[in-house]
């Protein structure tokens, strides 16, 4: 007989409750828990194909070691011993630093994921760590950690009560959104129109969220931080500045203007190519609205002027009271967070900690930019050696990485590479142990990264749907061994990681004034949690000991891992609440406006005032049945709209000779691509678009179904060489390529 599991939905932000229809062992079904307090019953085609996306047979199913160049199945046991003997000898002939390890998007969308890279980068101890942050929103963490001293505090506009909301960069409508926790943003953002809000898009595309709007500026890409100072001007020039209940929590206001003064709507203008008229039009409405939020994203983030438009997103919604205000932007509070402390100065934020190897590139929150993997694995210098090893947990950069070309062969040359990845893809094929996860279906499920994001304050926990299927080992165990043998443990009883955390965390809180467990018995608290395994105590001691938590017994009706385990649709914590200064973490403990790295990257900005591309520019763009690179192998979720294809506008087209539906060829600083055409007038002139995550044409992969229809790598157009300053994101969107149709001799290809 069927029946019927609930899980939260692990393949996009928006984190919606499912229920699940289960015929033995296998999904067959999946739709949208009405009774969910979060979500309440939304579904995307995503979520409705998590049974094909548990079910895919290109699944691995064992541990796959490499013998003679070749990689065969292999036992658990197998696998780790190889992960030991290959890692090991790497650390302790040339130093930490010579192990690499890159975290890719999926792991903030797993309970593993969250719980263990932390303790693998505190128990090996090297600093070459590169994520996907710079690949997509490090410049907001930059922003967030000089503004308000701490990387992790974004605050998120208030969907549900703004009355004015401005989006930049951005396609929520086909992203379900980003940095922003929403579950139904599309019906979010209909229900502002409907309440008499104003929604207001800037994107160089006519997406579906801009046809949605009540005004659409389809801006030069790349000039966003240039149309926020803009508006930052006018708000001081016409006096619309107005900090409300900020003002004593704000610091640096004066310097600001001073710094601002010569970004005038007239100014900036022509480089944004949006007129100066509705440059102050945009501030005036952002000023006189009730409440208002400005929220930009990917779009904005991955340009040369990333942390300068993300710092100014920020600096908008504080100069017009709407930060850490209902209708605004405001911090949420996650029930895992930490016990929050009482306000005042802390340590800030620092940049620059390290560089890379080759570029010098500075270090952001912990992290080397991706864009420079390649060069850290292949390019000799004469400090400190090369890249020789690497771990690899659910990351895919050959494809999400700039100059994947180049990527490839240096993995190639690794001494030992370990991927965690359930498919044999564009990177995992070069590893030298795969270490395959077991589906969603089989693991538990808690948003520990995205809570700290959501519109609202909430706590959900499913367990697995379905029972660890036998031959399979769950996420969290393959991380916790892959800890112990990274480390020189191997072998040692992998629960072993769970209990020394923990352990860790209770010493620590016992001694902390602040902590609801002062002066207490670590011992004796752990003797108290609760949980099935080690990473339900580990979530069971962060909720105690959270904002909500029951403090061990000092909050009787407060959160526990047993209470959440009584509400399975999850426990609704209530609206955004004002936090500030609470969460700021500053040295002066205030919003501090104008940190000095921003101010000192306004001399480049400047530049960019002169700057009018001549010829086509490429950004990116997102679609509703995909996310990155992982979901192309599912046949429900490519077709349609989800297609690699060039958009360009029509007058483009016929200055260029190209045809819609045919061939053509995109030619970048890293390398050219071919790929249909697609004539649009929903792109503005001047910009052609390719999606992301696609090429999934190179040997050795055993993805069958991405492989019919490949597409190709956008990211090869790029070499890696622009890249946002302060942060280290590699500049994505706003390039120049040159295009032209495929049957031209690329000497003969019309200049553009």
């Amino acid at each position: 007989m069927p029946r019927t599991a609930l899980r939260i939905c692990p393949l996009c932000e928006a984190t919606c409750g499912l229920t699940l229809t289960i015929e033995g062992t296998r999904v067959t079904a999946a739709r949208g828990d009405r009774d969910d307090v979060f979500s309440k019953g939304f579904i995307c085609p995503k979520g409705a194909a998590f049974g094909a996306l548990d079910a895919d047979p290109d699944r691995l199913r064992t541990p796959l070691v490499r013998e003679n160049g070749e990689l065969r199945e292999a036992s658990w046991e197998e696998a780790f011993d190889a992960v030991a003997r290959g890692l090991r000898p790497v650390v302790e002939r040339y130093g930490a630093d010579a192990l690499g390890v890159v975290l890719g998007n999926p792991n903030v969308h797993t309970m593993a994921g969250a719980l263990y890279p932390t303790v693998l980068l505190g128990a090996v101890r090297t600093r070459s760590l590169f994520t996907a942050s710079t690949v997509d929103q490090m410049p907001k963490h930059v922003s967030s950690g000089l503004l308000f001293g701490d990387a992790n505090a974004i605050p998120v506009p208030d969907l549900d009560h703004t009355d004015h909301l401005l989006l930049i960069g951005a396609n929520p409508l086909e992203s379900n959104g980003s940095l922003c926790t929403a579950p139904d943003f599309p019906g979010k953002l209909k229900a502002l129109k409907a309440r008499g809000g104003r929604l207001t898009v800037v994107d160089p595309r006519r997406t579906r969220t801009a046809k949605l709007a009540d005004r659409h500026l389809a801006i030069r890409p790349g000039a966003d931080a240039l149309l926020l100072a803009a508006m930052t001007t006018v708000l001081f020039e016409e006096g619309l500045v107005d900090l409300g209940d900020l003002a004593p929590h704000v610091d640096g206001l004066p310097e600001l203007r001073e710094a601002i003064k010569d970004f005038t709507p007239e100014a900036v203008a022509g480089a944004c190519d949006v007129d100066a008229d509705t440059i102050r039009t945009l501030a005036r409405e952002l000023a006189a609205a009730p409440t208002a939020a400005v929220y930009a994203r990917i779009g904005s983030c991955t340009v040369p002027h990333g942390t300068l438009a993300s710092w100014l997103v920020d600096v908008l919604n504080t100069l017009t009271g709407n930060l850490d205000r209902p209708g605004g932007a405001l911090f949420p509070q996650a029930a895992t967070d930490r016990t929050p402390r009482p306000a005042g100065p802390g340590r800030g934020f620092s940049l620059g900690r390290w560089h890379s190897r080759v570029r010098r590139l500075p270090e952001a929150k912990g992290e080397l930019p991706l864009s420079a993997l390649a060069e850290e694995i292949d390019t000799a210098t004469p400090e400190g050696e090369p890249l020789r090893a690497l771990i690899v947990i659910a990351a895919n950069p050959v494809l999400s990485a700039p100059d994947g070309n180049r990527l490839d062969k240096a993995l190639g040359s690794l001494d030992f590479m370990v991927s965690v990845d359930p498919y044999l893809n564009e990177t995992s094929r070069h590893a030298h142990v795969v270490l395959p996860p077991p589906p969603p279906a089989q693991s538990p499920h808690h948003d520990f990264a995205f809570n700290t994001l959501a519109v609202r304050n909430q706590v959900r926990y499913t367990r697995p749907a379905v029972p660890l299927e036998p031959g399979r080992m769950a996420e969290t165990g393959i991380l916790a061994r892959l800890i112990l043998a990274a480390s020189g443990m191997h072998g040692a009883d992998p629960d072993a990681v769970d209990t020394m955390v923990i352990d860790q965390t209770l010493g620590k809180a016992v001694q902390d004034p602040h902590s609801p467990v002062h002066g207490r018995d670590p011992h004796e608290l752990a003797a108290q949690l609760t949980g099935a395994d080690g990473p339900e105590r580990r979530l069971d001691l962060m909720l105690r000991l959270g904002p909500y938590g029951d403090g061990f017994g000092a909050r009787p009706d407060g959160l526990t891992l047993a209470r959440l385990l009584e509400n399975p649709h999850g426990i609704d914590l209530g609206p955004l609440r004002p936090r500030l200064p609470q969460p700021l973490k500053t040295p002066s403990g205030k919003v501090e406006l104008l940190p000095a790295p921003l101010a000192a990257d306004l001399p480049r900005l400047r530049k960019a005032l002169r700057e009018r591309p001549t010829g086509l520019v490429l950004v990116g763009r997102r679609h509703l049945r995909s996310n990155n690179s992982w979901l192309h192998n599912v046949p429900a979720l490519t077709g349609g709209t989800n297609r690699c294809t060039l958009h360009l506008h029509p007058e483009d087209a016929e200055r260029l000779g190209v045809r819609d539906g045919e061939p053509v060829r995109i030619k970048g600083a890293g390398g050219e691509v071919t790929a249909p055409a697609e004539v649009t007038d929903a792109i503005r002139p001047g910009v052609v678009s390719l999606p992301h995550g696609w090429g999934h044409d190179r040997p050795g992969t055993r993805q069958a179904h991405a492989g019919r229809e490949p597409g190709v790598n956008v990211n090869q157009l790029l070499d890696g060489t622009l890249l946002d300053p302060l942060s280290g994101n590699a500049v994505l969107n706003g390039i120049p390529v040159r295009v032209s149709p495929a049957g031209a001799p690329a000497a003969l290809a019309p200049e553009n």
